[in-house]
Formats: C-alpha cells, sequence, structure tokens
C-alpha cells in the first residue's frame, strides 16, 4: 500500500451555546501543506462540543475519501483531543455516538496521531467553522411583496400507512408493505393530489411503501406522470430500533436515545444521524429545483425527509423535528423561486382522509 500522510485540522462552534452551530475541517499534505480537501456545514442549533465533533467527523471522512494511511488531527479542542486520545472520559452522552462514529471512521487508517493547538494555529478551520455559522444564523430574506413568478412547486407526500405505522414503531430502511388502510389513504390523497394540476415528475423513495402510494397518485391523472425512484429519498436508518416502539427505545438504549433527541448529530446504534439525512435530502432537492424549475413535482417519501425538507423551508431550528406530527398519507406543499424566495403553502393537510 502506498503510504500517504495528511493533516486534518477541524473546528467547531456554537453562538449561544446550544445556538446557531457551524463546522469546519480541511486535509492538508503533510509534506507540502497544500490543501487538499476542504469541509463544512451547519448544523442548526447545537453545542460547541457537538460542533467540534462534527469537524473531526466531517475531516476524517475526507482524509478517508483521499486514501490517507497516516493522519495527523490537529484542533484547538482540548476536550475532543483528550477524549479521542483516550485520556479524557466521555461523560457526557451527547457526545458518546459522535466519539464513537469518529473511532469508526479511524479503522480507515493505519496510524492516527491527536494533536492539541493553540486557536490561532487552527484559523483555516476555524474560519470554514465561522462561515457555517453566519449561513445558519441568518435565514434567507424573504420579500413579502406579491409574486408573480412562477414557482417550482413541491408537493410532499407522506406514504400510507403500514403495520408498523399503525404500532407507532420505528420503521426505516425495512421494506414494509402498505397495510389496507395505507392503500386506501393513498387512493384518497391521489384524488387531492390530482387537484395540482399537471404534474411534471413523481420521485420516490424506493421503499415499497412510498412507490405504491405513488403509483396510487399517478394513476389519478391523465395520462399519468413518469415516477422516478431517487435513492436519496429514503427513510432514516433507525440501526438497532428498527421496528421497536419509542418505549421499547428508550428501556433499551437511554443514553443512545437522549443522545439522540438532544443533537441532529447523534444516531441510532448502527444507523443514520438527521445530520446525515438532511445532506442527502438537500442534495435531492437541488437536483429537483434544477431539473423542474417552474413544474409541479410531487415528491413522496418519509417522516424524517419530509420534516428536514419543512424545517429548512421554514427556516426553523432543529426542535421542528421532534414537535411536527406527520399523519400518513398527509400532503405538505412548499413553492420554490428562481430566486431563492420560499413559501410554505401548507403542512400535514389531512382533509382528504376524513
Amino acid at each position: 500500500m502506498t503510504r500517504k500522510v495528511v493533516i486534518v485540522e477541524a473546528d467547531g462552534g456554537s453562538r449561544g451555546n446550544p445556538g446557531p452551530a457551524g463546522f469546519g475541517a480541511l486535509v492538508r499534505d503533510a509534506a507540502t501543506g497544500a490543501v487538499l480537501a476542504e469541509r463544512s456545514g451547519g448544523l442548526g442549533v447545537a453545542t460547541n462540543n457537538v460542533a467540534e465533533y462534527s469537524g473531526l467527523i466531517a475531516g476524517l471522512q475526507a482524509a478517508s475519501e483521499l486514501g490517507a494511511t497516516e493522519v495527523e488531527v490537529r484542533m484547538d479542542s482540548k476536550l475532543v483531543i483528550e477524549q479521542m486520545a483516550g485520556r479524557w472520559q466521555i461523560k457526557h452522552p451527547a457526545l458518546r455516538p459522535l466519539a464513537a462514529q469518529a473511532a469508526a471512521l479511524v479503522h480507515a487508517f493505519g496510524t492516527v496521531r491527536y494533536v492539541w493547538v493553540p486557536r490561532e494555529r487552527n484559523t483555516s478551520a476555524d474560519a470554514l467553522a465561522n462561515q457555517a455559522m453566519d449561513e445558519n444564523a441568518q435565514p434567507r430574506t424573504q420579500n413579502w411583496e406579491p409574486r408573480t413568478d412562477k414557482p417550482t412547486r413541491i408537493v410532499l407526500v407522506r406514504h400510507g400507512q403500514t403495520q408498523l405505522t399503525a404500532e407507532r414503531r420505528y420503521s426505516g430502511r425495512g421494506d414494509v408493505p402498505l397495510s389496507a388502510t395505507g392503500e386506501e389513504q393513498a387512493q384518497a390523497a391521489a384524488a387531492r393530489v390530482a387537484k395540482f394540476g399537471p404534474v411534471a415528475v413523481m420521485l420516490s423513495s424506493p421503499l415499497s411503501r412510498c412507490t405504491r402510494t405513488a403509483e396510487h397518485l399517478a394513476a389519478a391523472f391523465d395520462p399519468p406522470p413518469r415516477v422516478a425512484i431517487v435513492e436519496d429519498l429514503i427513510e432514516c436508518d433507525f440501526g438497532r430500533w428498527e421496528g421497536l416502539t419509542f418505549a421499547e427505545v428508550r428501556e433499551q438504549d437511554p443514553a443512545q436515545l437522549q443522545a439522540w433527541l438532544a443533537s441532529t448529530a447523534a444516531a441510532p446504534p448502527g444507523g443514520e444521524s438527521f445530520q446525515q439525512v438532511a445532506q442527502r435530502v438537500r442534495r435531492a432537492m437541488t437536483t429537483l429545483r434544477d431539473a423542474y424549475a417552474g413544474e409541479t413535482v410531487v415528491v413522496v417519501s418519509h417522516v424524517s425527509p419530509i420534516k428536514l425538507i419543512l424545517r429548512d423551508a421554514l427556516g426553523a431550528s432543529d426542535a421542528l423535528l421532534h414537535r411536527l406530527y406527520l399523519d400518513p398519507a398527509g400532503i405538505s406543499v412548499v413553492d420554490v423561486y428562481a430566486d431563492g424566495g420560499v413559501a410554505v403553502r401548507t403542512v400535514n393537510e389531512t382533509a382528504h382522509l376524513v
């Protein structure tokens, strides 16, 4: 194996602790100092420590993608450096899943060293983190003047009921079919969606509860629009919690559950964090807006992706994710304009299900 030595510089911060948070990381060639990769992103509302761990994870992921064999991590967070080096205990439950995620990435390298540096020697990562915090803290300005330009209309439809939905169990990547009630709900949603007029395309999660719902929706149009599968619209991977109720998870994994509820950076054991879901959902929405500007598109997906789309559209905090309820076959409508303006028309419309 060819030896490739890199330096990861990482940082993160929060305006308010917790508050609007962001992270930054870059990878340098150890011999030349040349920047090989940069990563940054907003985290919604989070703490400084969560943001710092997120920067570390982003830097390690970038180093892995570059094929690095040896890594020196440089951060001005004494806590993260000492905890990852194994010299300090990780006492806060919200940080344990993040540390575990970073530790899993470390296995990709032959050697990893952790080095604390003063803040003045970590200015590049700090600048990336501050830029992400600036973007996270400043919502896009909205012009209240009546619009005359045509938006891209996104009709968000949650799939119909399944057996796990009815039992209030976590249903992530398991391919659970619609129940008889779910079939009826999808048909009722189809009659409502048809009233939005011509639809350019129906984009669906690959799971059958969504594709079947999309089939019902498409059948309400003449001619039926194309149904396209979009992998990025799949539900969050709930890992070990798949098929369990909230009460069962609280009994089996109380610390992990508390960490997950406290931070979108935390993931269920063996699963996926909401930050990871948000990243792929935003990618899907960007592709949608570019490909179908000025048209109406129906998106058939799951609770987590739809909540994240609505959170971004509303400019809301992460608290929305645990406060917003989305019914099976519920409909939400978002208009997106060419200049970036957003108008949320409806959220969880369910009159068609009565």
